[in-house]
């Protein structure tokens, strides 16, 4: 008779810390900073039990401009409706999909607007970065006393990034990731204040040269060519306030408003480089619905910013909905 000794490797953190000292002081610290940055009240907040997900994804994307001229006069343009959807398989916090661009499928959009970002959700805080371009065709609603209109438009180009970090102060009993992120399960009722930094880049042309005749004359003489241009880096504070009410068992309400105050550097519709006071808020709103390992829910957002100078007041507006449907797994 003889035996045969045999060893298998699993991959999980145990297997992986058996491995020697080196892996098992790696397996260790990251145990203490699982306990350390994403540790709830389990009464309140639950985490889902499971590692994978596999979701289908529509989102919805609209964009209104408005200027404030001077006399009082309103220029207002919204962008033609960008619609997308995709499937998204994610591991923990790393998520890979593909999107197809619905509008441009059925010759609803002829030009682009692309969108990249990256969330990183874990009790203690909350990291957000967003790169965007936009050059979608847009029309023109309102232009001085010419009101309710619909002049196509296709002199809107714009690119903006951003990052954002966060900390909840409530965080053992609110997770702002079960309400938009579907990562988590609001048990109960609770609310957080947070608060952080914010920095983001502006960078808006706008040639407003094609329009008739008539509509130019009500642009400030300083605009160049009819163009309005800005390019600015911004810094700010992030003072926020959300709140995930459980109505039903299966059901969570989440809402979040945090509006970012600072200050801007750059050139607003001028050569010359200036400091100026800046203005942008984030507001969101979801429902989301748990059963087992089933999810699906529905998230809405406006991103609002300001650009004032001494001539013009532009308030640049995104409107965003995201409707997901998807399923919970574990492959270990």
């Amino acid at each position: 008779m003889c035996g045969n000794a045999a060893r298998a490797f699993e991959f999980n953190l145990d297997s992986i810390a058996a491995m020697g000292r080196f892996p098992r002081f790696c397996v260790n610290t990251y145990r203490w900073g699982d306990r350390f940055f994403n540790t709830y009240d389990s009464t309140y907040v639950q985490g889902s039990g499971t590692k994978f997900n596999v979701k289908i994804i529509q989102d919805n994307w609209l964009n209104h401009l408005q200027f404030r001229i001077p006399s009082d006069r309103t220029v207002e343009l919204r962008s033609d409706p960008s619609t997308t959807m995709g499937i998204y398989l994610t591991y923990l916090a790393l998520s890979v999909g593909y999107d197809v661009n619905v509008s441009k499928l059925f010759g609803l959009s002829g030009r682009s607007r692309q969108r990249y970002q990256f969330a990183f959700n874990c009790a203690l805080l909350a990291v957000e970065a967003y790169w965007e371009s936009n050059d979608v065709g847009t029309k023109v609603t309102r232009f001085g006393e010419y009101k309710d209109i619909d002049e196509k438009f296709t002199g809107v180009n714009t690119k903006s990034w951003g990052l954002d970090v966060y900390y909840f102060f409530n965080h053992r009993r609110y997770s702002q990731s079960a309400a938009f992120a579907y990562s988590r399960i609001q048990r109960r009722s609770q609310g957080s204040f947070y608060a952080g930094l914010s920095m983001y880049q502006q960078r808006y042309d706008i040639d407003f040269s094609s329009l008739p005749e008539p509509m130019l004359e009500y642009l400030p003489e300083s605009w160049e060519n009819y163009h309005y241009r800005v390019n600015t880096h911004n810094y700010g504070f992030r003072l926020g306030y959300g709140y995930n009410w459980v109505f039903n068992r299966h059901w969570v309400l989440g809402v979040a408003e945090s509006p970012v105050v600072g200050f801007s550097r750059g050139r607003i519709n001028s050569a010359e480089t200036k400091t100026n006071f800046s203005l942008y808020n984030h507001f969101k709103l979801s429902v989301v619905w748990n059963n087992r390992r089933w999810f699906a829910g529905a998230v809405g957002a406006v991103d609002s910013s300001i650009v004032s100078d001494r001539e013009t007041l532009f308030v640049g507006s995104n409107f965003n909905v995201t409707a997901s449907v998807g399923y919970r797994f574990n492959l270990w």
